[in-house]
């Protein structure tokens, strides 16, 4: 039999708490009063997350904080106090999404345990192993991630791997998802999403009002399959749902793994009732990516959710056995133990009692009164000399010393080493150039050719015109032979430089000989970012396009930022072009998705049948020269995906002149 994997549930509110510790989960996922992913939910800070801690250490679940938004430079003394806080109060690790935010934690808070968010989009085991030198412990895996690649990873990764198994599903990949941050001014990276991807789109005469809306996940249908791959930790999503689905989810996921076995029907029905959007969906994991995998939330599914018994508190108990020796001129002692853990605590010297003498039954009245606690008495054993006497407010107060000594013994002892923070600084400066990236070779016109100083085209499209490739977002361990081979046919043909994206492709861009181009979808919004990808052999780096121009000022090193071209909001696993219209279309890029304000967003097919979606307006800084020096901006960066190249030669033209572009633009 394998170990069985650590069930984690999430706990969006005290109640939620308790919710998961009744359900049977082996930890707990909660964040704290600032950088977390969900901002809106209760969340836990200062007194809340030291007896949230207690709580569920006192029946031996960890608890792990997340701090996986992005954060600026100058908001990293922040962000390090948390993680302090958050150590101090006995977080067993931290949830962290921020790359530099990580390495900065690294150095003040040594020993703190590191896992990194599904933000960082980890999705093959190369990843596991640059995770590892970065300092984590754990990597939580793409949901995307199939079977086969979800077994490669954990066989070869040097780290654990946790993966999601049931709850929502996004409808882009973790940490590339720009949609609620750029059109709605609401960053999920930054723990704001207005989920955008619920809302209606139109895509010609397509019928499907709601063409991102993914059902749910379950993966409760491959229990024994998620057992016997050996991943470390299973996790619920749900930081924003009721006390009622962590209780009834964690439930039913605890009776599952504990026998081994997948949900029965039966089983199934009960977990759609607590909550679904249509039912699950289980394709990413099974390779059946398609349109049955779309859903919203019915009324159906509402009424399911409100029919779910109320949950009314905790009702598990830790049972406890009590030992008391009360001997004359010696203080009375209490000793409690759970199995896991034993204290003793010392009271007052006992008097002789004149008439009233305390005996077995009258100390145990006193000391096994527990209702207002999470403990229930299991055994009691006294040692009690005759003719004495204490009042019962002294046995009472040695009570409530013990029970507290007993819950803080599973936190005083995570000792834990902590600096002062030094700021990293990048060793490289800020130089002028000027690059871009092409959809198409089309588009790379004679005038293109004179005015940037290096070109980049998509790997799968590489032609010797360009002498950069810009590598997939997303490039799963079954893929890598092919891109492998790619990598070599372009470097055969001339290619020079790579933009990555993800630092799991760093090895592939090294071991082909070319120079790897930190991409904008490392996320990099502050400088220890831009000094860890430095550290890595990533020559420049493109800054994330949601910092403002005063956030892209306070950064240094020798960074890029993005002035002109409709930037992915979106980069999707599965392809909704097939779906709504066809490939001839998804590959000559005339598919848009129109919202419900008539706004049209180009939808472009990536690599294989992988889509993204990118905004409705340009950046535009063509007339905005004074602005960008104010910021310190040397080299920039253009994106083409829908222009023609009489339309390129345009913008080129306007950014020579430093003149306003035509049509509506977005500002950085």
């Amino acid at each position: 039999m394998k170990k069985l994997p650590e069930l984690l549930c999430p706990a969006g509110s005290p109640e939620a708490l308790d919710a998961a510790i009744e359900g049977g989960a082996d930890a707990i996922y909660f964040g704290g009063a600032s950088f977390n992913a969900r901002m809106h939910a209760k969340n836990f800070g200062g007194d809340t997350m030291r007896s949230a801690v207690l709580r569920a250490h006192a029946f031996g679940v960890k608890v792990y904080l997340t701090l996986n938004t992005l954060v600026t430079d100058r908001e990293l003394p922040a962000f390090l106090d948390a993680a302090r806080e958050a150590a101090e109060e006995g977080v067993d690790a931290l949830i962290v999404a921020d790359a530099g935010g990580a390495a900065a934690i690294r150095r003040t808070l040594p020993h703190m345990e590191l896992h990194a968010s599904t933000q960082m989009s980890a999705h093959n085991a190369a990843m596991g192993r640059q995770l590892a030198e970065l300092g984590f412990t754990r990597m939580v895996v793409a949901r995307e991630t199939s079977a086969e690649n979800l077994k490669q990873i954990v066989r070869e990764s040097p780290i654990e791997v946790e993966a999601f198994i049931h709850g929502a599903l996004c409808v882009s990949h973790s940490g590339q998802c720009l949609f609620s941050s750029l059109v709605g001014g609401r960053s999920g990276n930054r723990g704001e999403c207005a989920q955008p991807c619920r809302l209606p789109f139109t895509c010609g005469k397509n019928k499907n009002a709601y063409p991102l809306s993914l059902k749910d996940l379950s993966l409760a249908a491959h229990v024994p399959a998620l057992i016997d791959m050996g991943i470390a930790s299973l996790k619920i999503e749900g930081r924003m749902k009721s006390p009622e689905y962590v209780r009834d989810t964690a439930r039913i996921w605890r009776r599952l793994l504990d026998e081994h076995r997948s949900a029965t029907l039966a089983e199934m029905q009960a977990l759609a009732d607590v909550f679904s959007r249509d039912g699950f969906t289980d394709a990413y994991f099974t390779g059946r990516i398609g349109g049955h995998m779309l859903g919203v939330r019915s009324d159906s599914d509402k009424f399911n959710s409100r029919a779910q018994t109320p949950f009314e508190g905790l009702t598990r108990k830790i049972p406890l056995t009590l030992d008391v020796c009360m001997r004359a001129n010696a203080p009375i002692t209490l000793t409690l133990s759970d199995g896991a853990r034993s204290v003793t605590v010392c009271g007052d010297i006992p008097q002789t009692a004149i008439n009233a003498p305390l005996n077995e039954e009258s100390v145990k009245r006193s000391l096994t009164k527990l209702g207002g606690t999470v403990y229930t008495v299991k055994e009691f054993h006294a040692e009690i000399e005759e003719g004495l006497m204490l009042p019962v407010s002294r046995l009472n107060d040695l009570r409530r010393r013990a029970i507290q000594t007993l819950e803080e013994n599973g936190t005083e002892n995570r000792a834990y080493e902590s600096y002062p923070y030094a700021p990293k600084t990048p060793k490289e400066t800020r130089t002028v150039r000027r690059t871009a990236r092409f959809t198409d070779p089309k588009q790379i016109t004679p005038a293109a050719k004179a005015y940037f100083n290096r070109l980049y085209l998509p790997l799968h499209r590489y032609d010797p015109v360009a002498t950069g490739v810009v590598l997939p977002p997303v490039i799963f361990d079954g893929d890598i032979p092919l891109v492998e081979t790619m990598l070599q046919q372009a470097t055969a043909q001339g290619a020079t430089h790579a933009l990555v994206g993800n630092y799991g492709h760093l090895e592939l861009v090294r071991h082909a000989g070319l120079i790897p181009i930190g991409d904008y979808r490392l996320n990099a919004t502050n400088r220890e970012s831009v000094a860890l990808a430095e550290a890595h052999g990533i020559a420049e780096l493109i800054l994330s396009p949601e910092l403002t121009l005063p956030q892209i000022r306070d950064v240094e090193g020798n960074t890029e930022v993005i002035v002109y071209g409709r930037i992915p909001l979106m980069t999707l696993e599965k392809c909704v072009t097939r779906e709504l219209a066809s490939c001839e279309q998804c590959t000559n890029g005339s598919v848009v998705l129109r919202d419900r304000r008539g706004v049209e967003f180009p939808v472009l097919r990536e690599w294989e049948h992988r889509n993204v979606i990118y905004n409705s307006l340009p950046t535009g800084m063509s007339d905005r020269a004074e602005q960008l020096r104010g910021a310190n901006v040397k080299a920039t960066h253009f994106l083409f995906s829908t222009e023609s190249p009489a339309e390129v030669d345009a913008i080129i033209e306007a950014y020579r002149k430093k003149e306003a572009l035509h049509g509506k633009i977005r500002r950085i």
